[in-house]
């Protein structure tokens, strides 16, 4: 079983930038990152491919967010800039354990425990 840990979240200010990381345990293929505020629906932010790279966006973040990966340690990272208050929400690291298309949550198999992300206006 793939175990998936994140890290990272915090507070930060409007305008202000945080990094992410998500850490997979086993062997995984496209990785992704959704995001959940209260009282909504988990959201797709962004996601990136093992082995072509290739990355989508949720249009909400496109510009400000960027998807990135480390095949070597396993690891897939999201540097998130000009960060605004509607992006506070628990972010959540997600991967598939095969290759196939989707971009949506039931498209995921692993599923990280979330960490909080809070931006200040």
């Amino acid at each position: 079983q793939v175990q998936l840990v994140e890290s990272g979240g915090g507070l930060v200010q409007a305008g202000g930038s945080l990094k992410l990381s998500c850490a997979a345990s086993g062997r995984t293929f496209s990785m992704a990152w959704f995001r959940q505020a209260p009282g909504n629906e988990r959201e797709f932010v962004a996601a990136i491919s093992k082995n072509t790279g290739v990355t989508h966006y949720a249009d909400s973040v496109k510009g400000r967010f960027t998807i990135s990966r480390d095949n070597a340690k396993n690891t897939v990272y999201l540097q998130m800039n000009s960060l605004k208050p509607e992006d506070t929400a628990d972010y959540y690291c997600a991967a598939k354990n095969s290759i196939r298309s989707g971009l949506q949550r039931d498209d995921y198999n692993y599923w990280g425990q979330g960490t909080p992300v809070t931006v200040s206006s």
